[in-house]
């Protein structure tokens, strides 16, 4: 009996089994969800689908970064176009033009002409004597500095006053004046340098600073101007350092230091934090660094002097009787101008180049305009000097 009960529940299960079976293929035969032909068969659509839309995601992309640099250029070009209507819709003050100019994708009008200059250096004529002093004819620096009521420590400068600096404008037969170079007060030179300085007469000085870069030896120099004129250059210690690393650097026997035809001038205890005002004392200073100078040319570290110097004094001071000459720069005719591009570039705070301009603006420096043309003539300088 027992048997046949067991028998009858057996088979009532396997009729379940089967039926679930039977329901589960009948479901998979419809055509579900999950099921493995419908995935076999979905699967190459799918792939299909998922690569056109990486490719159109691709082409768009392309396609808009072509809109854009269209535009960009249209901008650009818009800018430089002789044609009136385009030129009218160009915006220099805007942010994409400013981003552009800065990136050095704006085109430069050039400003360069040919200077015609003398053939032969031999044949040039170097004036006798020295301009004379019709103003100031005794003039003295201001060397040691008086201990001020902070008792803070010597500046490079001094500690001037705006009512010393107020005078040190109104020139007078003898003048003593602030002039940089305060005792202790930084950029001081070697005994060994201050001595072979005391020799030269003509002088072609530059500068390198933080060691961003080595001596640039000049080339079309003439053997005359090689005996006549001494190839000064300032630099900081860091700068020392890594000449000695890259190039060869040779020493005479007095102790001065060579690299080629430059003679190496190390300026001990910058007076600056930053290395760009720290090379602005001896292209500003040139004459108080090389005191016995007559006559010197200033030439940025980052340039190579490619004409004789001897060809440069003719040209810029003998020929028109000039005592003072100075470079043109290529993009800017204003201090003005020449703010707000180190504004766009960030070198300085903003605040205190605003300061300085209104102090500028204040003391009657006016915005350059074509009718005032540039500085040149005669001076009253105690120094001649030519600045590139």
């Amino acid at each position: 009996m027992e048997t046949e009960v067991q028998r009858s529940v057996s088979l009532r299960l396997n009729r379940r089994g089967d039926r679930n079976n039977q329901f589960q293929q009948n479901r998979d035969a419809e055509g579900g969800l999950f099921s493995s032909e419908r995935l076999s068969q979905d699967y190459p659509m799918k792939a299909v689908w998922k690569r056109g839309f990486i490719r159109l995601f691709l082409v768009g992309g392309i396609v808009w970064i072509l809109l854009i640099l269209t535009v960009l250029l249209f901008h650009i070009w818009s800018c430089q176009s002789s044609f009136a209507f385009f030129s009218a819709i160009c915006n220099r003050e805007s942010k994409v033009f400013v981003v552009l100019d800065n990136m050095g994708l704006v085109p430069k009008p050039q400003h360069r002409c040919q200077i015609p200059l003398a053939n032969d250096p031999d044949k040039v004529v170097i004036p006798q004597g020295r301009t004379p002093d019709k103003i100031v004819q005794n003039l003295s620096y201001i060397v040691e500095d008086k201990k001020n009521e902070f008792q803070s420590p010597p500046l490079f400068g001094g500690h001037q006053s705006w009512l010393q600096r107020e005078k040190s404008f109104r020139l007078k037969s003898a003048m003593k004046v602030h002039c940089g170079f305060i005792q202790n007060g930084g950029a001081e030179m070697n005994p060994i340098d201050i001595n072979y300085a005391k020799k030269c007469r003509f002088v072609v000085a530059s500068g390198i600073f933080d060691g961003y870069d080595t001596p640039h030896e000049p080339s079309d120099i003439s053997a005359r101007s090689k005996k006549l004129f001494c190839f000064l250059m300032v630099m900081d210690e860091i700068s020392l350092d890594f000449i000695k690393k890259n190039v060869t650097v040779k020493e005479d026997v007095d102790g001065g230091l060579w690299v080629g035809i430059w003679r190496l001038v190390l300026l001990k205890h910058p007076p600056y934090d930053e290395p760009r005002r720290n090379g602005k004392v001896p292209k500003i200073l040139t004459h108080r660094l090389f005191p016995e100078a007559q006559y010197s040319i200033w030439i940025d570290g980052k340039m190579e002097l490619i004409v004789d110097p001897l060809l440069i004094l003719e040209r810029y001071l003998w020929r028109g009787k000039h005592t003072f000459a100075i470079a043109q720069h290529k993009h800017h005719h204003s201090i003005y101008e020449e703010a707000d591009a180190i504004k766009r570039r960030k070198r300085y705070a903003r605040p205190l180049i605003d300061l300085h301009m209104k102090i500028y603006n204040y003391e009657g420096m006016k915005p350059w305009s074509p009718k005032k043309g540039t500085i040149s003539g005669k001076r009253g300088t105690p120094r001649h000097i030519l600045v590139l």
